[in-house]
């Protein structure tokens, strides 16, 4: 398959880019925005590429794990990285909440300056996916904007709450 599904989200911040990605790469204020109504812990986030970002997100007893590899960094611009689920020592695993979703996700967010606010691009694609992984994706594509869209309407009230 050669024309793999791709999620694409697109926001414009009333905020200046430098901020935007402030937002996106500090440890302190990842948490405010990333994984929207659970608690998000980072374990770890080196900014590098070969840099590791391990998240933790929990909710009651229950804990949810996410093993990010950066490819690229280019501050404050683009951020390239491998997505996966992971177990609690960091290994990547197949996602315990759907059975072909896709190990590994390719994601890219660029970070745009536009006349002092920041337009974010975010792409998802399945990175070197089973026919069945890319049908599972290809059909969760549309509840996508769901948690992406929490966490943009997070990171909004984020940026104007830095600004004031």
């Amino acid at each position: 398959m050669t024309d793999l599904p791709t999620y694409v989200l697109e926001r414009v911040f009333d905020a200046p880019r430098e901020l935007v990605w402030k937002a996106w790469t500090d440890p302190e204020l990842l948490p405010r925005w990333y994984g929207p109504r659970v608690e998000t812990i980072i374990h770890r986030l080196e900014l590098k590429p070969g840099g590791l970002w391990l998240v933790e997100m929990k909710w009651g007893d229950n804990s949810n794990y996410q093993r990010v590899e950066y490819t690229e960094v280019i501050s404050p611009e683009r951020l390239v990285w491998l997505h996966s689920s992971s177990d609690a020592e960091w290994n990547v695993i197949p996602s315990p909440m759907m059975a072909d979703w896709p190990q590994v996700l390719l994601t890219t967010v660029t970070f745009e300056d536009d006349a002092g606010r920041t337009r974010v691009r975010l792409t998802w694609v399945p990175h070197e996916a089973s026919e069945a992984e890319i049908a599972c994706f290809a059909a969760a594509m549309g509840g996508m904007d769901k948690g992406w869209g929490a966490g943009m309407t997070l990171l909004t009230e984020l940026l104007a709450e830095l600004q004031a």
